[in-house]
């Protein structure tokens, strides 16, 4: 487990053991004891020993590509890192650090360089694509037990791997038979806040974010305009269809041009308003339970397409939690879900962690569903039954 707390204490020893060495005199606290003498040969080696673990730690992560953002497994409680190729970490690192941000202080810069695609629809639509299947689950460990079909070899293209169905069963619905509980809207990673004063302080820091902004609409986005978020971001390897968090009918529906920038962490945090950059779709469900809830799913590198089901896009329709309402094609994506102030009390285990800046791992891949939280009034939990469809909204 990579443990930055663990990591971080080390290198604050170092300077005061140098001093040591040179002033026998200086007391220094080590491990919760006072000492006043040099360090012994065996505490050095210890040291030593210490940053050699460190280092065999760090080179396994890398080894495993494991040196993305800060994750934590809700149902195991284990933080791990998210699988990212190196090249592209560094390369986030330093177009969205501080000194690139003075220096650019325009943004055209960094949003030229930055990462998009908006043709990867017509390489991944492509039969040859197919060849790319077995390779992207070995990588990810994708556990295909859950999908339907199962077969890696059933997927005529990448897009329809891409685009693959949950099994029935394979996600069931937090208190189904009660609308007071609300769920989480895909296999993702989560941070939630209870305000969007608090969500522009901690995690997006787009300049100029603001849910007006988002939607293009100040006089829509009246009743979140300082709401509760939950903000999901899907990976690559995720399964890409999006679901109803709540059960309510369609106020109204609007879909937004745009780009399709990456929606990293490292580009949230940057002064660059990545999110209301970025193509997206957006849905209003007004919820006897929740009042008005917003619904955005933002397309991102890679992503084709982000798709509305039909059904859906009717004023007045109704839509139950776990439904699903739409789809990404190909890469990373975003959701943002927005309730209107006071009108959801998120998990203390998902505020706790979202504190913290780490994102909450609810992609249930690899773990049996008798280990999920069990569920209780007014609180956002990520389990959510897929509706089994064969069709993609055209």
């Amino acid at each position: 487990m990579f443990n930055s707390i663990a990591i971080d204490r080390p290198r604050t020893q170092l300077p005061r053991i140098i001093a040591i060495l040179y002033n026998p005199t200086i007391p220094t606290h080590l491990n919760g004891s006072l000492i006043n003498h040099p360090p012994t040969m065996a505490a050095l080696i210890s040291y030593a020993h210490s940053l050699a673990d460190k280092g065999l730690e760090s080179l396994n992560l890398l080894e495993k590509r494991q040196v993305g953002w800060m994750t934590k497994n809700r149902k195991t409680g284990i933080y791990l890192r998210e699988q990212q190729h190196l090249t592209k970490k560094l390369k986030l690192l330093v177009l969205f650090s501080k000194p690139v941000e003075w220096i650019d202080t325009t943004w055209a810069g960094r949003y030229y360089l930055h990462e998009k695609n908006d043709e990867q629809k017509i390489k991944e639509e492509k039969a040859k694509s197919k060849e790319e299947i077995k390779g992207f689950i070995d990588y990810f460990e994708i556990n295909m037990g859950d999908y339907e079909p199962s077969d890696p070899a059933a997927y005529d293209t990448f897009q329809a791997f891409f685009t693959r169905h949950h099994r029935p069963g394979a996600r069931p619905i937090a208190a189904s038979d009660n609308d007071s509980v609300a769920v989480c809207v895909a296999d993702s990673r989560v941070v939630v806040y209870d305000t969007v004063t608090q969500t522009k302080k901690l995690w997006i820091k787009g300049r100029n974010f603001s849910i007006s902004n988002l939607l293009n609409d100040p006089t829509l986005a009246e009743p979140w305009s300082n709401g509760s978020v939950a903000s999901f971001r899907l990976s690559p390897q995720d399964y890409h269809r999006y679901h109803s968090p709540v059960s309510g009918t369609v106020k109204w529906w609007k879909e937004l041009d745009g780009e399709y920038y990456d929606v990293d962490p490292i580009c949230l945090q940057s002064d660059i308003d990545i999110l209301t950059a970025n193509a997206r779709s957006a849905m209003c469900i007004d919820s006897p339970a929740f009042g008005l809830v917003l619904f955005v799913a933002i397309g991102a590198v890679d992503v084709g397409t982000v798709k509305l089901n039909p059904k859906f896009m009717t004023e007045g329709a109704s839509v139950r939690k776990g439904d699903e309402v739409g789809i990404f094609e190909f890469g990373g994506s975003s959701i943002i879900v927005a309730f209107e102030g006071g009108r959801v009390a998120f998990d203390e285990d998902l505020r706790e962690v979202s504190l913290e800046k780490v994102m909450m791992d609810v992609e249930p891949i690899h773990y049996p569903s008798s280990h999920l939280p069990s569920p209780s009034p007014t609180k956002a939990l990520p389990v959510l039954q897929a509706t089994h469809k064969k069709s993609i909204y055209v």
